[in-house]
């Protein structure tokens, strides 16, 4: 029986597509789902069930929604590595490796941060425009500025996403020695940052540990930020094994640690709520140590292409039991599209295939879970997101393949499953009618007042 304590709110029939951890792609054609004043799913049973339905849960048969015939609800997508200060230079500057690029723009670029206005428009973008994707969950990098991270985290607030917002710790930056802290600072700022983002109680927001990686921290402000981790159970991000190059610096910079794995493992970063990007070089033997910590990797195909960084194994850490989810990496990628991470996670594997006849190429819908269930597990929030799980908040994207300006066109023969691989080819923001966080539609967009 439902709880008197819950209300139906909204009630959806049609069809529903989503991921669960025994099957990469499960099909309900002609469902009906209800969603709780709570925002969680309170149930999704065959619609001809409706009448029961409706008598337990008390509402009006003729309030439920009707999807379109070609029209279905996915979950939504979850980006778990993005640099929200780096997306005013997105698609541009992209003719350098790592290090130097850096060193060139990413730098200078996040230290205009200091001003809270460029901040407050940088960001305001940003959210609205991975939203509008269908990015209901972000997993974001800030920059080294306390207020300004904390502008992040106000602005996904107001506009409903569920974010992991982290204030960027450096406190090594050879390049541009005004864009770094000192070790004291660093901690002291990340401590301010914690608390009073914690104090504002926004119900899908939290801070996350960042170190940028561990060639921009030193030892002790690495093992201080594993502390702070720790005593607040903190979620962890930072990025591994992304170039040849940073590994040599790291190997220099730590020459007492085994690998770059051991350097986070022995500070206290590496933990069942850790999501590191990129790990691109990580051998078998450190994806045994992602494994047992139950540490997660984010893969983030467009960077590391962009960036010739390096192509990732997806098969080989999935083979492994590493959980793993996917990132735009903006603005190493050049889209804050998490359909375009789709595609070139899909386009990673098939030049893996290339270069090695015997690599098993990942298929579209195991890539499709990874963008959603993947991203909630490696984020460790598949007890709230991630699947139409009753139970889970109603985080869902409505999927409209007929849109007037549809990139793509639907035939008669199509069924829903040719129709979703249409979409997660070749779709885009114009498909996505609507964006639902923990019930809350946010796309489209209020109206200001």
């Amino acid at each position: 029986m439902a709880s008197d304590k819950v209300q139906i709110a909204q009630v959806y029939r049609g069809t529903f597509v989503h991921s669960t951890q025994n099957a990469p792609l499960e099909i309900l054609e002609d469902r009906i789902l209800g969603v709780g004043t709570d925002g969680k799913i309170s149930f999704i049973e065959p619609a001809e069930k409706t009448d029961s339905l409706s008598a337990i849960w008390r509402f009006q048969i003729s309030e439920v929604q009707q999807l379109g015939p070609s029209e279905f609800f996915m979950p939504g997508l979850i980006d778990t590595h993005i640099h929200a200060a780096q997306y005013c230079f997105m698609g541009t500057a992209l003719d350098l490796p790592l290090l130097q690029w850096l060193e060139t723009y990413t730098f200078p670029e996040e230290y205009k941060f200091r001003n809270l206005d460029y901040s407050e428009n940088v960001y305001t973008k940003v959210v609205e425009r991975t939203l509008s994707n269908g990015t209901t969950t972000a997993c974001y990098f800030a920059s080294i500025y306390t207020d300004s991270s904390l502008l992040l985290g106000e602005i996904a607030a107001k506009f409903g996403q569920r974010a992991l917002v982290g204030k960027v710790c450096m406190d090594v930056n050879d390049s541009l020695k005004v864009y770094r802290e000192t070790t004291e600072q660093s901690r002291e700022e990340t401590d301010r940052f914690i608390n009073e983002l914690l104090r504002r109680n926004y119900p899908l927001v939290k801070p996350i540990v960042t170190p940028r990686f561990a060639p921009s921290c030193t030892s002790d402000l690495l093992r201080q930020l594993g502390e702070i981790a720790e005593n607040n159970d903190l979620h962890v991000q930072s990025h591994i094994s992304e170039t040849k190059d940073e590994m040599s610096l790291v190997e220099t910079m730590f020459p007492e640690s085994q690998s770059y794995t051991d350097v986070y493992l022995e500070h206290g970063l590496l933990t069942s709520k850790t999501v590191m990007a990129h790990g691109c070089h990580l051998t078998d033997d450190e994806l045994v140590i992602f494994r047992d910590t139950g540490a997660s990797i984010a893969h983030c195909p467009n960077s590391n292409i962009s960036l010739c960084s390096g192509m990732l194994d997806v098969r080989n850490v999935l083979n492994k039991k590493v959980k793993l989810g996917l990132g735009t990496d903006v603005a190493g990628g050049c889209s804050v599209s998490m359909l375009d991470a789709i595609r070139r996670t899909m386009e990673t594997s098939k030049a893996l295939k290339i270069n090695n006849p015997q690599h098993e190429c990942l298929r579209i819908d195991e890539v499709f879970r990874l963008a959603t269930l993947g991203g909630s597990q490696a984020l460790s929030l598949d007890k709230e997101t991630g699947n139409f799980e009753v139970g889970k908040d109603f985080d869902a994207l409505r999927i409209d393949p007929t849109a007037s300006e549809s990139p793509f066109d639907v035939f008669s023969g199509d069924d829903i499953e040719i129709i979703l691989e249409k979409f997660l080819y070749l779709g885009d923001d114009r498909n996505i009618r609507e964006v639902f966080v923990a019930g809350r539609r946010v796309v489209p967009f209020a109206e200001p007042v």
